[in-house]
């Protein structure tokens, strides 16, 4: 398939959200790090900002193009690698996720969004007209899932990838929170967990004026 691997894109004329083919060997992932109580997660997903065309359709979704759905609210389809779709199957309602731009000029995180809906079947694996078509997958036992997402905020300031490489770079010799964030280990997953202490660490970011 075109275009880089990993990136979650929106197929504008099915109504979902879509995702590149990503290659992964299946892996299950607990609701919670400890075996014990379920915890809040925290994530971020993917979206290309940009048009491109893929089988004929415009997989552009951009954060303002989530703002511009009726309740600002979408499904997040298309997913097509083991583990991100694992990810989609352990949200949560109400867990909150960072909108990132993928695919563009300049990618980076644009806003909040949360989960309004668990995860369920994936309409366009079985939609032959859809670029994420699946002829292996079954009604009856369907392979990939989605949630349904809604606006939450933008955030103060767009926080582009090249800022969130260089903090990542000082916290692997510092030790600080995004030493092993997988925005840069597991870079071609185009949903990831994040830990709590991401997740705080780049919120305030958008306080701060970019070094």
């Amino acid at each position: 398939m075109k275009g880089p691997e990993g990136k979650r894109t929106k197929t504008k004329d099915l109504g979902g959200a879509s995702a590149q083919v990503e290659n992964s060997s299946l892996q299950k992932t607990p609701a919670s790090e400890d075996g014990g109580e379920t915890l809040s997660s925290y994530w971020l997903m993917k979206s290309e900002s940009e048009s491109r065309l893929e089988k004929g359709v415009d997989v552009k979704f951009s954060i303002e193009d989530l703002q511009a759905q009726p309740r600002q609210t979408t499904c997040w389809d298309g997913v097509r690698n083991y583990q991100a779709r694992n990810f989609l199957r352990a949200m949560r309602l109400d867990e909150e996720a960072f909108f990132y731009h993928s695919n563009c000029r300049e990618p980076g995180i644009a806003g909040l969004v949360k989960i309004v809906k668990e995860a369920y079947p994936d309409h366009t694996q079985f939609e032959k007209n859809s670029p994420h078509y699946d002829s292996s997958s079954k009604e009856d036992n369907p392979k990939w899932s989605m949630v349904d997402v809604q606006f939450v905020r933008m955030l103060r300031r767009f926080i582009p990838l090249a800022e969130l490489r260089a903090h990542h770079e000082a916290h692997k010799a510092s030790g600080g929170p995004l030493k092993n964030m997988a925005l840069f280990t597991r870079q071609r997953l185009s949903v990831q967990r994040l830990t709590r202490e991401e997740f705080d660490f780049i919120l305030s970011l958008e306080e701060k004026e970019p070094s």
